[in-house]
C-alpha cells in the first residue's frame, strides 16, 4: 500500500455563523514531505482559513463542518484540547502577517523565543538559547548571538518578521504555515524576508504552507499552487505549469492583475498652478535639543510641490520618512523647520487644531487601514455624515442624499450607508475611508498606503478608482506607498526618500528604465516577478 502524503486534506468544510454559511467548501489538496503549497486567492477566499484548520483551529464564529485533515500521520479533527496543545508549536507552528502583533513589546525578544521550547518542554533554556542563536544566524540576522536581547521596537520590521520565523521553528516543527508573512514588508526588505525563509525551509526541511495574495512572491516559494475563490479550489498545479499555462480563467485574471500596469492619467496642463507646496521640512521624535532640531530626526530638507490635477508618488523602503512627511503635512507630526502653502495659503505645521477649516477641509489624509480608521460602532452613513456637518453644515435630507452620492462616487450600493464596518470587506472599507474623505470636498488628499493591505485585484480597483475621480474631480494626491507597481501605476512624477532624504526625483516613464541613485537601482531590482527563479537572480546579483 503507497504511503499517505505527508498533509492530506480531502472534504474540508468550514462555516461560519449561526446560519452555518460555508465559507470553505469541499476543500480537498495534499503536499508531500519538504514540499512547499501556496494557497493564493482574493480576500475572503479562504486562504488562511484553511491554512489555520491544519493546526485544528477555526476563528471564532467558524466551525470545521465536514472533511477529513492528516498532517505528519495524525487525525487533527481527533485531537483532543491536551492533544491540540502538544500537535500546535510541535508539529505545526505559525508565522503570522504582523510580527510586531506577535511579540510582547516588553519582553526582550530572545526570552519569548525561547519560552515557545520551554513551554512544550521540548528543551531547557541553555539548549533553546544556543537553537536561538543558531536559528538567528540561518535567518541571516545581523549580529545573530546578540541581537535577541533587544526588545520588538528596537529592530526593524523585516528583521522581526524573521524573528517571529525563529520562534516558529524553535521546536523544530515539521510544518510551518507562513500567512501573508511579507505583505506590510517593502520591497527591498521583503527579499531579504523571502531569501531567508527559503534557506531555513530547504535546510531544516519542513513542509510548507505559504498563504498569499502576491503572485510574484508565491512564485519564488511554492512547488505547488492552489487558486482559490469564494472558499473553493479553482486551480491546482505545479508552480512553473500554472504561471506559464494557467487553465481557470480566475487564475488567469490573477495573473494580468499582477502584472506591471500603467494606467491613462487625465491631463492636466503644463502651467497648473501648485496645489501644495513644500520647503524645507525636517522633522522626526523624541523632542527637540539644543538646536532646536528632533533628538532622532527622520526627515531632512525635504521640499516639493504638486500642481493641480496631478499625482506626486513617494517611495522608499520601511523608516524612510514616507508615512512621517504625510503625517507631517496632515499636522499630526509637527515640523521643526520648514514650510508649506495650501492653494497659496501658508499651512500650519505645529498642530492640526491651529489650522483654519478651510485648509484643514482641502487637505485630507486617507489611512492605510480602514479597521482602525472607521469607528466599528457607527454606521457607514454616521462615519460619512461627519464631516458633511462639520464642513457643509448638511442635516437631514440634505446630508442623506449626499451619503448617497459619496456612495456613488466610489462605486459601493447605496444600502451600505445602513451598515457597519464589520459587514464590508477589506475593499469596501477602504473605499469607506476615501469617501470620508471626499465628503470634505478636498483640493488635496494624501494617501498614506491606502493599497498595502489589499488584495492585487482589490488593490488595481482601488488604484484605478483614485484615477477615476482625479478625472472627475480634480483632485491631487500625495501617494505614498511601497510597492512600485502601484506607484508607477497612478503617478505622475515619483519621488524616492531614501533615510529621511530625497534622493532621487523622476517622472514615472523613466524611473525603472533609467534609475540614478544606487538604492532606486536596488529598489526597481528588487520587485519580484512572475516567474520562476527570480529570487536566486536577485540574490546572485545582490
Amino acid at each position: 500500500m503507497q504511503d499517505r502524503p505527508f498533509i492530506e486534506v480531502r472534504g474540508l468544510t468550514i462555516t461560519a455563523g449561526r446560519d452555518r454559511r460555508q465559507i470553505v467548501r469541499d476543500v480537498s489538496f495534499t503536499a508531500e514531505k519538504g514540499e512547499v503549497v501556496a494557497l493564493i486567492g482574493e480576500s475572503g477566499s479562504g486562504k488562511s482559513t484553511i491554512a489555520l484548520s491544519l493546526m485544528g483551529y477555526a476563528r471564532p464564529g467558524c466551525t470545521i463542518a465536514g472533511g477529513t485533515i492528516r498532517v505528519a500521520g495524525q487525525d487533527v479533527r481527533a485531537l483532543d484540547a491536551a492533544g491540540l496543545r502538544r500537535f500546535r508549536g510541535k508539529t505545526v507552528s505559525y508565522v503570522a502577517q504582523s510580527a510586531a502583533a506577535a511579540f510582547n513589546p516588553g519582553w526582550r525578544i530572545r526570552s519569548q523565543i525561547v519560552e515557545a521550547a520551554t513551554l512544550h518542554g521540548t528543551m531547557g533554556k541553555a539548549e533553546a538559547a544556543g537553537r536561538e542563536a543558531a536559528l538567528m544566524e540561518t535567518l541571516a540576522l545581523p549580529d545573530p548571538a546578540q541581537i535577541g536581547a533587544r526588545y520588538p521596537h528596537q529592530v526593524s520590521g523585516g528583521q522581526l518578521q524573521r524573528m517571529m520565523a525563529a520562534m516558529a521553528m524553535i521546536n523544530a516543527p515539521e510544518v510551518i504555515i507562513f500567512d501573508e508573512p511579507t505583505t506590510a514588508l517593502d520591497v527591498t526588505t521583503q527579499v531579504e524576508v523571502l531569501r531567508a525563509f527559503k534557506a531555513m525551509v530547504k535546510e531544516q526541511g519542513v513542509t510548507a504552507i505559504y498563504v498569499s495574495h502576491d503572485l510574484g512572491v508565491v512564485a519564488q516559494m511554492a512547488d505547488r499552487i492552489l487558486v482559490l475563490k469564494d472558499g473553493e479550489v479553482m486551480e491546482n498545479a505545479e508552480a512553473g505549469e500554472l504561471l506559464e499555462r494557467p487553465r481557470a480563467a480566475f487564475t488567469k485574471g490573477l495573473l494580468e492583475a499582477s502584472r506591471p500596469r500603467r494606467l491613462e492619467l487625465p491631463e492636466a496642463p503644463a502651467d497648473a498652478p501648485p496645489v501644495l507646496e513644500v520647503q524645507g521640512i525636517t522633522a522626526g521624535y523624541g523632542g527637540t535639543g539644543p538646536d532646536g532640531l528632533p533628538l532622532y530626526p527622520v526627515l531632512h530638507d525635504i521640499g516639493f510641490s504638486i500642481p493641480r490635477g496631478r499625482t506626486l508618488g513617494l517611495i522608499g523602503e520601511s523608516g524612510s520618512g514616507k508615512s512621517t512627511l504625510g503625517r507631517v503635512l496632515a499636522g499630526l507630526v509637527p515640523a521643526a523647520k520648514g514650510s508649506a502653502l495650501i492653494n497659496g495659503r501658508e499651512l500650519d505645521l505645529r498642530d492640526a487644531a491651529r489650522r483654519r477649516r478651510q485648509d484643514r477641509r482641502e487637505l485630507q489624509i486617507v489611512f492605510q487601514m480602514a479597521d482602525t480608521a472607521l469607528n466599528p460602532r457607527q454606521s457607514v452613513a454616521e462615519i460619512l455624515g461627519r464631516p458633511l456637518g462639520f464642513y457643509h453644515g448638511l442635516r437631514g435630507q440634505a446630508r442623506t442624499g449626499r451619503v448617497a452620492e459619496l456612495l456613488d462616487m466610489v462605486r459601493l450600493p447605496r444600502h451600505l450607508a445602513q451598515a457597519g464596518p464589520r459587514a464590508l470587506s477589506g475593499g469596501q472599507k477602504q473605499r469607506v475611508n476615501l469617501a470620508r474623505t471626499l465628503a470634505a470636498e478636498p483640493a488635496l488628499v494624501i494617501c498614506d498606503e491606502v493599497t498595502s493591505a489589499l488584495d492585487t485585484v482589490v488593490a488595481n480597483a482601488v488604484v484605478e478608482l483614485l484615477v477615476e475621480l482625479q478625472r472627475e474631480l480634480g483632485l491631487s494626491y500625495l501617494f505614498i506607498s511601497h510597492d512600485l507597481g502601484k506607484v508607477e501605476a497612478m503617478c505622475s512624477e515619483v519621488m524616492v526618500l531614501w533615510k529621511g532624504r530625497e534622493v532621487e526625483r523622476a517622472a514615472r516613464d523613466s524611473l525603472t528604465r533609467d534609475p540614478q541613485h544606487p538604492y532606486t537601482k536596488e529598489l526597481v531590482r528588487a520587485v519580484p516577478q512572475l516567474r520562476r527563479g527570480w529570487l536566486e537572480e536577485v540574490t546572485a546579483h545582490g
